[in-house]
């Protein structure tokens, strides 16, 4: 998954370990696009990449808009945002995970690599 949206050009992106913390997921991943076009281009191709590897009921959440888009493909959760929606809502933050670019690794789920 986080090298689909390395390909994809996303910026910053972080993984963040839920064990523990949460029912919700296993990991939640936070990602940044540049526009509203590669937002909806990163959700597409991230989308089509998760049904061919089998997952189903897959849900996407504000493709419409773009600001900020939702995945809940099931153990996994990703957030792609525009910039400034990513800096106003802050769920590094509120996850208490290291912000992208501090030098230390929010972790990194089994199969997924940087």
């Amino acid at each position: 998954m986080e090298t689909s949206l390395g390909d994809d050009k996303a910026q910053r992106i972080v993984v963040i370990d839920l064990a523990g913390k949460t029912d919700i997921a296993d990991f939640l991943v936070i990602a940044s696009g540049t526009s509203r076009r590669q937002i909806g281009a990163i959700t597409e191709h991230l989308r089509d990449r998760l049904k061919a590897s089998g997952l189903t009921g897959i849900s996407v959440e504000g493709a419409a808009h773009c600001d900020w888009v939702l995945i809940d493909a099931g153990d996994v959760v990703v957030h792609i945002f525009r910039p400034e929606m990513r800096a106003y809502y802050s769920l590094e933050k509120m996850w208490g995970a290291p912000l992208p670019g501090s030098g230390t690794d929010a972790g990194t789920p089994a199969g997924m690599t940087a």
